[in-house]
């Protein structure tokens, strides 16, 4: 009989100077032996020893165990259990009779011994198995009681027992808390093979099913079982003596598996990649059954070869522990236990220990998959809500940044956002929602899908924020969140910004300068009934402007307004790094302003979007106002051809003058107030026609006899792009025509 360490780490170390094999001896060899019992019958065994281990009285009465008629709660296919369990409540009956029996031999004979020594008359009279008054001897177990050779033996086996009991029920208990510290697939797999080897087994192969169940679903085709992990023993010096013998050993001291008969010719484990499970097959039946069984049994015979190929030698005799897998639902997995020849095979209790770890794995395995699900919509969700890709408009240059909380939660209520407005505009969103779960993610997406749509028909910052506030509340009473809404205009080198109790932006000049604008901070979206104030600034050409959430700037060590203080003072130094003639680059900037976390800094989501104001030059943009007149459609071409003129770009008269002509003609035939006409030279040649009808153009296929319906088709052929935007006040279409290459350089695409 063998015992387990204590500690599921490995074996303990052998003193030196000692053979562990002789009696009195308290190490013996460690990582075999019997596998620990449930709680209920380890309190039993150390409360009474084993009839085999105490001296047998003259007669034995068997009285039943007063558990014998309780149901099993590990009974059944869903949790698995020993074979045979119930036979050993009866064995446990029957010893706790025979020790209550050799107890009540022992009082007797107590009894007796205090009688004879008070009889008068006979002093120090001693007999069979007495001893007199004041006499000393070495199994002396009370006064004037002595113990018999048999007595003293059956204390020694409890205590052992007791022992030995112990350890096992300290091994489980620490082979499941290994096992239940992961918290994904890898680290449960992990901890079970780091637990079980070499403490339990000396190699362990875990199969699990390809691809894992999620919950409910029901798997779709043929049940497939791939090899996860395998694990191995790695000697040690107690495992490189004796134990060993059939083994050699390498110039590291590492043991040499390949000449073990459990072992392949490569010294690999014996198991195939992948396994597909046949119906009515021996694997299937096994994993049927749930229960662990020997390698040795006949289902276990048929089953293994099945399970780790038929090419793999199959260890013989009780060397290998076949224990299935099974989560919540479902059989989804199954774990080999193996020992080598130079090891003591299982023994029938280790049936217990293979249940109870393949019981943990599974429930952790279940719960991971269904963690991993969770995580995987939870960054599909943080993906789909915030932008793939920031657009790059006229005149602005844009970079961002999102940190969740955490790692373990990728999802939360912080959002960023840019959106082209007509007239080369750009409106700038950042937005937090209280909380980082999936609510917060929810309620997030919802905000940013209404402010699009209200940056769409170009209403001024502070109507964005109320329409805002409305859908909150509409959301719920307690869906609130912050917000700070700007929109920038390249032309007339302005920004617009209002805010709704948002930390404010910080602006770096392109003289190393850095100062916190001061917007009026307004009340949070969705409190209701608050009105909001738009403030407008200069945004020279140059400039930098970084809106942040407050998780950039507030944490558990420093208030807002410190934080906010630090950023200003880490943009200056940085400007002054680079040098007070050209602005830093954006992106690098990006990740210096990320760098200012500490490690405590990491309390809530952090979202972070810089702006670039590069504008655009006055001699660059031409404006027009046209009245709504059949004479409308000649002057905007003659203007354009003048614009053309004075950029040298008169290779574009001709297609510039037949689209100004459709688009304006378009424009005059609904129009009741002027009619507006730019151009704006950037990176292409953009043309706006603005008029006051909230009707937007459509393109249609017009038939040979109509006479009109084939302007937007030729906009749609010649340009670039084109588009048209509902504003408030009417509606705005434009187009864009490439800029012709200059001599030598490459072709705008």
């Amino acid at each position: 009989m063998t015992e387990y360490p204590t500690s599921q780490e490995g074996p303990q170390p052998v003193a030196s100077g000692g053979r562990t094999d002789e009696p009195g001896h308290g190490t013996e060899e460690l990582g075999h032996g019997k596998a620990p019992l449930p709680a209920a019958e380890a309190v039993r065994t150390h409360a009474q020893p084993r009839a085999a281990d105490l001296p047998r009285p003259r007669a034995t009465a068997e009285a039943p165990s007063a558990s014998d008629g309780a149901g099993d709660p590990d009974e059944g296919t869903d949790s698995p259990a020993a074979p045979g369990r119930g036979d050993a409540r009866v064995r446990a009956g029957r010893d706790e009779a025979a020790a209550a029996q050799a107890g009540s031999a022992r009082t007797r004979d107590g009894e007796a011994a205090r009688g004879a020594a008070g009889r008068p008359g006979t002093p120090g009279q001693t007999g069979a198995g007495q001893t007199g008054a004041g006499q000393t001897a070495a199994g002396q177990t009370g006064a004037g009681q002595t113990a018999t050779p048999a007595q003293v033996s059956g204390i020694g086996a409890d205590a052992t027992i007791a022992r030995r009991e112990g350890d096992r029920l300290r091994f489980v208990g620490a082979a499941t808390r290994r096992i239940a510290r992961g918290i994904d697939l890898d680290e449960i797999v992990l901890g079970l093979c780091r637990a079980t080897v070499p403490t339990f087994s000396d190699a362990i192969l875990v199969y699990l099913r390809d691809p894992l169940p999620v919950g409910d679903e029901r798997p779709v085709g043929p049940v497939v079982l791939r090899l996860r992990r395998t694990d191995r023993l790695r000697p040690i010096d107690e495992f490189t003596g004796a134990g060993t013998a059939g083994a050699a050993t390498t110039a590291d001291g590492e043991l040499d598996f390949s000449q073990l008969a459990l072992v392949g010719p490569q010294g690999d484990l014996p198991a195939a990649e992948l396994c597909e499970i046949r119906p009515g097959g021996a694997l299937a039946e096994v994993l049927r059954g749930v229960r662990p069984v020997f390698g040795s049994s006949a289902a276990a015979r048929a089953a293994l070869p099945e399970l780790l190929g038929a090419d793999h030698p199959v260890p013989r005799g009780q060397r290998a522990i076949l224990a299935p897998l099974r989560g919540r639902r479902r059989v989804i997995g199954a774990a080999v236990f193996l020992r080598t020849p130079e090891r003591p095979a299982f023994e029938t209790n280790d049936l217990l220990v293979a249940a109870q770890l393949a019981t943990h794995t599974a429930l952790g395995i279940d719960k991971a998959v269904l963690y991993g699900r969770e995580a995987y919509i939870a960054d599909e969700l943080q993906r789909t809500m915030l932008p793939d890709s920031l657009p790059q408009p006229t005149g602005v240059r844009l970079a961002s940044r999102y940190l969740p909380a955490a790692e373990t939660a990728r999802v939360g209520g912080d959002w960023y956002d840019a959106i082209p407005l007509p007239g080369s505009r750009v409106a700038l969103v950042v937005g937090d929602v209280m909380g980082h779960s999936m609510t917060s993610a929810a309620i997030m997406g919802q905000l940013r899908t209404t402010a699009q749509t209200l940056a769409q028909l170009d209403l001024p910052p502070a109507e964005v924020l109320h329409h805002l506030d409305e859908q909150a509340q509409r959301l719920g009473s307690d869906r609130m969140a912050t917000c700070l809404y700007a929109v920038y205009d390249p032309v007339s080198h302005r920004i617009t910004i209002a805010n709704a109790g948002h930390p404010p932006p910080v602006l770096l000049h392109l003289g190393g300068r850095a100062e916190v604008l001061r917007v009026p901070p307004g009340a949070p979206i969705g409190v209701g009934g608050v009105d909001f104030e738009a403030v407008e600034l200069d945004a020279p050409a140059g400039a930098t402007l970084v809106l942040y959430t407050d998780g950039l700037v507030e944490s558990r060590l420093r208030d807002v307004w410190t934080g906010i203080e630090q950023l200003r003072e880490r943009l200056a130094t940085t400007a002054q790094l680079t040098g007070l003639d050209h602005p830093p680059p954006l992106e690098a900037l990006c990740d210096d302003i990320l760098d200012m976390l500490g490690p405590g800094d990491r309390d809530d989501d952090i979202a972070l979007l810089a702006a670039r104001f590069d504008g655009i030059a006055p001699s660059d943009v031409a404006y027009w106002f046209l009245d709504p007149e059949e004479t409308a459609p000649g002057r905007a071409r003659r203007f354009a051809r003048r614009a053309l003129a004075r950029w040298g770009l008169e290779e574009l008269e001709d297609s510039l003058e037949l689209l100004v002509s459709e688009v304006v003609t378009n424009a005059v035939r609904y129009a009741e107030r002027p009619v507006t006409l730019r151009l704006l030279r950037t990176d292409v040649l953009r043309c706006e026609v603005g008029d006051d009808s909230p009707q937007l153009p459509r393109q249609r296929r017009a038939r040979d006899d109509d006479e009109g319906g084939r302007g937007l088709f030729l906009v749609n052929r010649m340009a670039r792009r084109w588009g048209a935007t509902r504003l408030s006040s009417g509606k705005v279409v434009w187009f864009e025509l490439a800029l012709p290459a200059a001599p030598g350089a490459p072709e705008r695409r």
